[in-house]
């Protein structure tokens, strides 16, 4: 694993980083074809009885019946998108694990954003295995033991972290504004969507 910022809440055995999983030119192609050929959705979500807009723009694919729910959003998945299928069988190929889904999340400045949160939802079971494939902008990525300080890492253009073991249990994530000009970011949680969600 590549060196982080020094704490004692990041663990080898709850993160992997690849940083040069895929090549610029693979990468650079993958991100515009994504962005233009993906079905980009601005949601609606529910935070502490709250509703907001969410600060980015998701598109969810995957097996039929691979329903995901999260923050009052109920995501019926597309049909493979032919490149989506391809990473997904190479990550499969790489990680040994099956996945049936993935979330594409677009950034597209600064601007936009994740807040905290884990990925520990039932339809994923109890130790979720997310492989996070990142395309365009670096951004910095959070993690923190819940309530605790947090630590960083750089997420490069092409670049795979894998979450896994009691990883969503343990700890929470988030990817903050930044006042960089910057632009386009992708980035493919492949996931296994176990127990499907209630309509």
């Amino acid at each position: 694993m590549p060196p982080l910022q020094e704490s004692p809440f990041l663990v080898d055995d709850c993160l992997e980083y690849h940083p040069a999983f895929l090549g610029q030119k693979e990468s650079g192609h993958l991100l515009d074809r994504f962005w233009s050929e993906l079905e980009w959705e601005q949601e609606d979500i529910t935070i502490f009885g709250r509703t907001v807009r969410q600060p980015r723009l998701i598109s969810w694919y995957g097996d039929p019946g691979a329903r995901y729910a999260y923050s009052g959003l109920v995501l019926e998945p597309r049909s493979w998108h032919p490149a989506l299928l391809k990473l997904k069988r190479q990550i499969e190929s790489f990680t040994r694990h099956r996945f049936n889904s993935v979330l594409a999340n677009a950034y597209r400045d600064g601007s936009d954003s994740m807040g905290w949160h884990s990925d520990d939802e039932k339809e994923l079971g109890p130790k979720p295995f997310i492989a996070s494939l990142s395309l365009g902008e670096e951004r910095r990525f959070l993690l923190r033991q819940k309530g605790r300080k947090s630590s960083g890492l750089l997420l490069e253009h092409g670049s795979l972290l894998l979450m896994k073991g009691d990883c969503q249990q343990r700890f929470q994530h988030a990817l903050p504004k930044t006042r960089r000009k910057i632009g386009l970011r992708i980035n493919l949680t492949f996931r296994e969507i176990r127990y499907q969600a209630p309509v």
